[in-house]
């Protein structure tokens, strides 16, 4: 357990900190996820309409440092192929 006052307001900091990432991650897992259902079904129409929601939504993902920026480009990037080869 944290003993100095500084090491107290620090772990506060990162508890509320790890409940921003953890909604963050969900919003991101829940995009994709709806993406690859988009896929999945072969609705080509639906799936062109939701990739710059997806695209913006993994970038702020990675801007903030949950996931790395070239693991969100590799993401969008095989969604895109996938979707042109509906």
């Amino acid at each position: 357990m944290a003993n100095t006052k500084s090491a107290i307001k620090r772990i506060r900091r990162i508890t509320k900190q790890t409940s921003v990432n953890k909604a963050r991650k969900s919003r991101y897992k829940n995009a994709l996820k709806k993406m690859n259902v988009l896929i999945e079904d072969k609705n080509k129409k639906e799936a062109l309409k939701f990739l710059p929601k997806l695209n913006s939504e993994l970038m702020k993902i990675a801007k903030t440092g949950i996931v790395k920026k070239q693991n969100a480009s590799r993401n969008v990037s095989r969604i895109t192929k996938k979707i042109a080869s509906l």
